[in-house]
């Protein structure tokens, strides 16, 4: 499987924002999950802005796009895997074990009662990526208008799903026409979501919501960011035409759904905005969007269980974000960064190459 042609490719993704939009998808999630748990009217404006939806969607495009570039780059599938596993797992335990041991004190229940086969089961449970079977605590964020510990968690399912996916794919496309075999794919996908949604507004049943989502109903964005990186020069060549209509499209899809199209529009979009106007080398200072993003649930559902600054919306928004923003720079310091290669492009004192980012 050829990757883009190497100069044109290099010289796109030298200089790059993924970076900087991951820390803005996830700082949207953090900012809609803090209207949504506290329940304050006065944050509604928020929910009504901005959509979590579509920052997990756009973040899945980015993996996509990233994530097979690393595939590409690697000497081996044990070198590859080695990547995956240092860059999501230390900072992903690490979060589970912090919320399962830590979260004792914020207990309604004494500790013999709280050290329970439901705390195992936590544990284990999150530990397997496995969220939704147990995400709660005892006598934890019970009184809270939601009752999980985390939320966020159940994208990194899904997410590890991927990373496990890319080398079946890579495998198909070196065996079967690659651009036929990943329309296939996206097609199928958009298919499966088609048709559990269907499913779920004729029967009710919010079950099928909950399958829609999950992995085959998110390929399709995982598959549209491949996309783009196998074609990047086609794309860089026609972007301006790219943008035009995917905007257009996702215009459109606001009143009338185009679930075959918006994937990849949404694609679209955010490769180009993170290839093209180049806003910095923000890869210098770290990658905190993956420590936003897993700990910023626990963190908002403390501040609502301790009723803090609840008579002050505004100000308990901005100390949550600031809260979760030292949390995730302390996660990046202390965990994440310590267990990357000394090749990766956030630990090189060169902000030439900081920008390259894999994900």
């Amino acid at each position: 499987m050829n990757a883009p042609d190497a100069g044109q490719a290099q010289a796109w993704l030298a200089k790059n924002n993924f970076d900087l939009l991951r820390l803005l998808f996830a700082g949207t999630v953090c900012m809609v999950h803090a209207c949504e748990l506290s329940g304050f009217r006065e944050l509604a404006w928020i929910a009504s802005f901005l959509s979590t939806a579509v920052a997990v969607k756009a973040f899945f495009v980015v993996s996509g796009f990233l994530i097979f570039m690393s595939y590409e780059r690697s000497s081996s599938l044990a070198s590859y895997a080695n990547k995956r596993v240092r860059r999501i797992c230390p900072a992903y335990f690490t979060v589970v074990l912090l919320c399962a041991f830590g979260l004792a004190f914020a207990s309604a229940r004494p500790p013999n009662e709280y050290f329970s086969p439901a705390w195992l089961k936590y544990v284990l449970a999150n530990l397997a990526f496995l969220n939704f079977l147990q995400p709660t605590l005892p006598g934890v964020f019970e009184a809270n208008l939601v009752p999980a510990v985390n939320g966020a968690l159940w994208t990194l399912k899904i997410e590890v799903m991927f990373y496990a996916s890319v080398p079946l794919f890579a495998c198909l496309f070196r065996k079967a026409p690659r651009l036929p075999a990943m329309v296939l794919v996206y097609g199928a996908s958009v298919a499966y979501h088609a048709l559990l949604t269907a499913a779920a507004e004729r029967t009710g049943n919010g079950l099928y919501h909950e399958l829609a989502r999950q992995l085959p109903g998110q390929l399709s964005y995982f598959m549209s960011g491949a996309l783009l990186y196998f074609y990047l020069p086609f794309f860089a060549r026609h972007r301006a035409r790219f943008l035009v209509a995917a905007l257009a499209v996702l215009a459109v899809d606001r009143s009338v759904p185009l679930p075959a199209l918006e994937p990849f529009a949404l694609a679209a979009v955010v490769v180009f905005f993170g290839l093209f106007p180049y806003l910095g080398n923000f890869g210098k200072h770290g990658d905190f969007s993956y420590g936003v993003y897993i700990l910023h649930f626990p963190i908002i559902q403390l501040f609502v269980q301790g009723g803090w600054l609840g008579d002050r919306p505004a100000l308990f928004l901005a100390v949550v974000v600031a809260t979760v923003a030292v949390a995730a720079i302390l996660m990046w310091h202390g965990v994440e960064k310590r267990f990357l290669f000394r090749s990766s492009h956030y630990i090189s004192a060169s902000g030439a190459t900081a920008g390259r980012g894999e994900a």
